[in-house]
């Protein structure tokens, strides 16, 4: 199991031996982000060294240029769950906030990689940036790593076959998932996460306007920095805190049929296994497997309800299969 380590907070690993490290927003741990994680870890069982994977409690834009910031493919322990799940050594979470955005590329590399890690070998893309206004490259860390006793290595980008990709509209990025969810492609975007695409929050008192319809939900707040999909209705999975999964069907959106103006968008999802638990106040993690269809305003509830009948019927078939 990973050792996690809260840098500055925990104490440092530093392997006598020596390790391996990669460094990213590790945000959405896609496809491409587990590609090097999967080189890191061959190479260092290959040299004898630990590996690690260095990432960030908060996305670095959120400090740096908050005004675009992206929003967030994974929470934070998700994050870190999925990045102890790929078999390294060591996930270091460090803090990043103004006096971090300001350390320079070289004092990075001496207290973290050096001083914190004792890296022999660094693995990053081939685009990575770091440091004081992004001033370090790959090339910077070579020449650091020269005088500093490890070796560096830059890898292609990837594809959604895991393979390098020449084409940048192939690369898999999390810039390109955020567009697929956005432009409600949830089947791209999956591909390119390797998983269906999860978001977590905790359930919240609603208006109870599916229970009088026969269709009870669960209205689950996420986060504002989270990033969903596009608004519309979707065959999910439903994660209790005690571990079980529920089938669900989940409408996202601002329930046009009933509210002219709405201000904000919805999650609601109902459990198709037919269990009507007390949800309130549970932390859930829901799971977008397939979008069925758009969001769409209805002339009447009942022709709504009949049409929620048919969605739940489509949300069983598909996860079934």
């Amino acid at each position: 199991m990973a050792s996690v380590v809260r840098h500055p907070h925990d104490e440092c690993p530093r392997p006598a031996s020596g390790s391996a490290v990669t460094i990213g927003a590790y945000d959405g741990v896609h496809l491409g982000h587990r590609a090097v994680i999967a080189e890191l870890r061959r190479r260092a069982a290959d040299r004898g060294l630990e590996s690690a994977v260095i990432t960030f409690d908060q996305h670095p834009a959120r400090v740096v240029r908050p005004e675009s910031a992206p929003l967030q493919l994974t929470a934070l322990d998700q994050e870190i769950e999925l990045l102890a799940g790929t078999g390294v050594d060591h996930v270091v979470v460090l803090t990043f906030d103004e006096v971090r955005a300001k350390e320079s590329a070289e004092e990075f590399v001496h207290e973290v990689l050096v001083g914190c890690l004792a890296a022999r070998l660094v693995i990053v893309g081939e685009d990575f940036h770091f440091g004081h206004e992004r001033r370090g490259n790959v090339a910077l860390l070579r020449e650091l790593g020269r005088e500093l006793g490890f070796e560096v290595e830059g890898l292609a980008l990837v594809g959604r076959d895991g393979e390098p990709a020449d084409e940048a509209e192939q690369h898999v990025s999390s810039t390109a998932i955020r567009r697929a969810l956005v432009a409600g492609d949830l089947a791209a975007a999956n591909a390119m996460l390797g998983r269906p695409h999860e978001v977590r929050g905790v359930v919240r008192h609603g208006d109870r306007r599916g229970r009088e319809w026969g269709f009870p939900t669960a209205n689950v707040e996420v986060p504002d920095e989270c990033q969903l999909p596009a608004d519309g209705i979707y065959a999910a999975l439903y994660e209790r805190p005690d571990g079980s999964v529920h089938p669900g069907a989940a409408s996202l959106g601002r329930r046009p049929t009933i509210y002219d103006d709405q201000p904000y968008r919805l999650l609601e999802v109902h459990l198709l296994d037919g269990t009507d638990f007390d949800l309130y106040d549970e932390p859930a993690r829901v799971r977008f497997v397939e979008r069925l269809r758009g969001e769409e305003r209805f002339e009447t509830i009942e022709s709504l309800v009949a049409q929620i009948a048919k969605d739940c019927d489509d949300a069983r078939r598909v996860l079934a299969d």
